[in-house]
């Protein structure tokens, strides 16, 4: 399951993430929100990190204008480490070197086609463990 949230500015491009994991048969669950109405990002982002960092998504994505925003919510919340993506490179890079299991992308920023893009890449990169693993150690102690 991967938890999916969004701000006003972002509703558009997760509409269409939407439509992508269902075309790939990926279950998903919508934090919202849900309107073009003016909102504040961390309503939705929070609950879909909270999610992800309690096992019950097992990854997110979190979009906003230029996913900023919803980045640096996510990672607020322990067990998560979002990372704001913009090319294949540190989408695959994020997955085998950070276990990142929260990404974000900005709406102005990354055309749709290049989003559905990294997604993938994101999706389907495996962790590479090894020396990586420590490394994800040291960041995991800093939440403690």
């Amino acid at each position: 399951m991967i938890a999916l949230a969004c701000d006003h500015g972002a509703l558009e491009l997760k509409e269409a993430i939407k439509a992508h994991l269902e075309a790939r048969g990926l279950a998903y669950k919508d934090f919202g929100t849900f309107t073009k109405d003016s909102c504040d990002y961390p309503d939705f982002a929070a609950p879909a990190a909270q999610a992800v960092a309690s096992g019950a998504c097992e990854k997110g994505i979190v979009c906003c204008t230029t996913g900023i925003g919803v980045s640096i919510v996510a990672n607020k919340i322990p067990g998560v480490r979002c990372a704001l993506l913009h090319d294949h490179m540190c989408a695959r890079l994020t997955r085998q070197h950070n276990n990142a299991n929260m990404m974000a992308l900005g709406a102005a920023v990354t055309p749709p086609k290049m989003a559905m893009e990294i997604i993938d890449i994101f999706l389907d990169t495996e962790f590479e463990g090894g020396r990586h693993q420590r490394r994800v150690d040291k960041i995991t102690a800093l939440e403690k």
